[in-house]
């Protein structure tokens, strides 16, 4: 059955954080079915990926995605739990191998700091310029970049000299998910805090504008997990895989 509005989403898959992200309330583009209690997003343009997001049991949702994909095209990519995704790559010859890193989220504010103190991260004004040059040398990997339609802006943090020393970005985000990407801190002013302390003004403004607040970070990254799990975050191991055409 194909779901026609983000309160359907919502209902389908019991307001599972990372489908209603996909759902990105319902925007233009994006479309989403059910088959018994398999749900699929199709979702066009997501954090820089066509991504078909999944949730439900192994053989269900391997139907729904035999179904699925004939109607959104090849170039989508499974997204969702990681047993999940590489249970479908085993199932089905035209996944390929699933690449896996975490989904982390938090329905609540960021603990206050234990000192009370809080350094001044704030949003930017005209400042794509110096957060690219940031993004080039500290993270040049970083999936968001100024430029990009859907990031909404980009918060954060200058050293005493003035010069922009850590970022974040509130991009695709949807209206119950604040979504951050693009976090960087320069080289030589990591291990002061600033950081965590970009990262938790941008947690606290989203929570409280959309009630949640998610983003994605390489399994590996054990430094930023941290910083995350402090900040309240909780992990949820998943993975991605491209479909062959």
């Amino acid at each position: 059955m194909e779901l026609t509005t983000a309160a359907d989403v919502a209902a389908a898959c019991d307001d599972d954080p990372l489908l209603v992200w996909a759902a990105q309330g319902m925007r233009d583009g994006i479309r989403a079915w059910t088959l018994g209690g398999a749900v699929a997003v199709a979702s066009p343009d997501l954090n820089r990926r066509d991504r078909l997001t999944v949730r439900g049991n192994p053989r269900e949702v391997t139907r729904l995605v035999r179904l699925a994909l004939p109607q959104v095209g090849p170039e989508y990519r499974l997204l969702g739990d990681r047993p999940l995704v590489e249970e479908l790559a085993a199932r089905m010859e035209q996944v390929r191998k699933p690449k896996v890193f975490a989904w982390m989220d938090t329905d609540r504010t960021p603990p206050v700091p234990g000192d009370g103190g809080q350094t001044a991260a704030g949003w930017l004004q005209d400042a794509d310029g110096e957060v690219g040059a940031l993004l080039a040398r500290a993270a040049p990997s970083a999936w968001a970049v100024p430029g990009l339609p859907q990031i909404r802006r980009w918060a954060g943090l200058r050293a005493g000299d003035g010069q922009l020393v850590a970022t974040a970005a509130d991009a695709w985000s949807c209206p119950r998910v604040g979504f951050v990407a693009g976090v960087a801190t320069a080289a030589a002013a990591r291990g002061r805090g600033y950081g965590q302390a970009v990262c938790r003004f941008v947690f606290a403004a989203l929570a409280a504008e959309h009630g949640r607040v998610a983003l994605m970070v390489d399994t590996d990254n054990h430094a930023a997990i941290g910083v995350y799990g402090r900040l309240g975050m909780s992990v949820r191991p998943v993975a991605a895989a491209a479909v062959s055409r």
